[in-house]
């Protein structure tokens, strides 16, 4: 057989494993509902457990610090082992957080519960990408990694809506278990999974170190800052509509953040591309932030209706700066670009964790919700002029370093 032959036939052996990659998407799609649908839930786990909205929300808090903390630590203690096992031992974990949380009688309960599901999510999310490019042919690894990432935006996009309606029939704990049930298919599928080989995500210890460059170290604090500021207000939505447009309906504000999302998520690649500027690019995504977040209140003030437009614009920014973030990563770290990528995904999830319990910290100290966009606007306001000055001058430093004999 010749060696053309052998490597035809080896494409066509990894293009067939293929057919696994949706059952991938499928874990990431659970992730992307489990992660925010408990935003949208909190009104309903709050009046359940008799507990305030901003003690209900640090159940928001535990699951994104542990994804973004505790899921390297587990990541590096399982390397050794192979994709599948990882996976397997993932969704495991996350679908018993998950059963918990839906089994939950005390709030202590359910944030330990909610870190347990974070743990799993954490390990599974970036072992599932990794895993998707080696079961396909390098011509449609693109695609490969677009379906399993696509499985988290969409989980984010249409299950949140989709949860929050089903709560008012089922509840918030009968959404919570069909959320498990999607883990447990996904784990089926993972047991089916053909034996592969990938690379391990780079431990907690390496992404720290790579803060060492302040070009890198700055435009992690910008992502630390915009997931503080986002998450910080889409935990609180619903208090937010119910203050200022003196609403219980919140499902049509989630499909338009969402919407905005779906957006800003499809435009945003083409564009970088086109222009080859992605700082430019985060300028002005981080100006839109702070422009819909700031005409938020006053919109959902005069009606309802009005806070559409700034909901899309501000979820068209908000999932689409990540983009031109990682770009600027990869052009500051070369070397070492899924360090750095990494590095700021941990930050936008240990973002999201502080801007939760930021957020129940403003409101617990008597902070009108309808007030909220100001607070996460003044932030992310701090974010630009980090972008501005910092990430500028560390960008304008290596690209004289890199022009001097």
């Amino acid at each position: 057989m010749s060696a053309t032959q052998t490597a035809s036939g080896t494409a066509r052996a990894r293009d067939g494993r293929g057919r696994f990659i949706p059952l991938l998407a499928l874990g990431t799609f659970a992730l992307g509902v489990d992660a925010y649908v408990m935003a949208g839930l909190l009104p309903h786990v709050s009046r359940d457990l008799d507990v305030s909205a901003s003690s209900a929300g640090q159940m928001v808090t535990v699951f994104t610090l542990c994804y973004a903390l505790g899921g390297p630590v587990f990541a590096t203690l399982l390397a050794k082992r192979s994709a599948k096992v990882v996976l397997g031992v993932a969704l495991v974990v996350f679908t018993l957080g998950n059963a918990l949380t839906a089994l939950a009688p005390t709030l202590p309960v359910l944030l330990i519960a909610r870190a347990v599901a974070g743990v799993g999510a954490g390990v599974y999310s970036p072992i599932a990408a990794a895993t998707a490019a080696g079961l396909t042919t390098p011509e449609r690894r693109g695609r490969a990694l677009a379906t399993v990432m696509g499985g988290l935006s969409i989980g984010t996009v249409i299950g949140v809506p989709v949860g929050m309606l089903l709560a008012s029939h089922i509840g918030w704990r009968g959404t919570l278990w069909l959320i498990t049930a999607l883990g447990v298919v996904a784990l089926i599928g993972i047991v089916r999974l053909p034996k592969i080989e990938v690379s391990p995500p780079p431990p907690l210890g390496q992404r720290v170190r790579a803060l060492a460059s302040g070009r890198v170290a700055g435009i992690v604090s910008v992502s630390l800052l915009g997931g503080i500021a986002s998450l910080g207000l889409y935990t609180y939505l619903a208090e937010f509509l119910l203050d200022a447009a003196h609403t219980h309906q919140t499902v049509w504000a989630m499909w338009a953040w969402g919407a905005g999302g779906i957006i800003g998520s499809l435009l945003i690649g083409r564009v970088v591309d086109r222009t080859r500027r992605p700082f430019a690019a985060v300028t002005w995504i981080l100006v839109l932030i702070v422009a819909a977040q700031f005409a938020l209140p006053a919109a959902a003030h005069a009606a309802a209706v009005l806070a559409v437009v700034p909901l899309v614009i501000w979820g068209a920014a908000g999932w689409a700066v990540q983009v031109p973030q990682q770009h600027q990563l990869i052009a500051a770290q070369p070397q070492q670009a899924t360090v750095a990528v990494s590095l700021n995904s941990s930050a936008v999830y240990l973002g999201s964790g502080i801007g939760s319990a930021l957020g129940g910290l403003v409101l617990s100290l008597g902070a009108a919700p309808g007030a909220l966009p100001y607070y996460t606007g003044a932030l992310t306001v701090v974010a630009l002029i980090l972008h501005l000055t910092v990430v500028r001058g560390a960008t304008r430093r290596a690209a004289n370093a890199a022009t001097t004999p």
